[in-house]
């Protein structure tokens, strides 16, 4: 029985996150070599991703961050 503090948590399919199996299942959906080659490289991305701490939406946010730069041109129009 699990208590109410583990409810926060996310699901895990073994060790890998569930978010990661999702093209597991599109594998299961349309079997072929090419779906299977494509579920083993996503699930090891976001394995990855996992290991790195992030989750699919920090790690667009850092993608934009990083696309983006640290210049910010947009000034206010009291500064000019």
């Amino acid at each position: 029985m699990a208590h109410w503090r583990d409810s926060a948590r996310n699901v895990r399919f073994w060790i890998v996150d569930f978010r990661a199996t999702f093209p597991l299942l599109i594998f299961l959906l349309h079997i072929r070599l090419w779906t299977f080659i494509f579920a083993i490289l996503a699930t090891g991305f976001f394995a990855l991703l996992e290991r790195w701490g992030f989750t699919v939406a920090v790690f667009l946010r850092w993608v934009r961050c990083y696309i983006a730069g640290p210049r910010k041109i947009a000034q206010p129009w009291w500064k000019n």
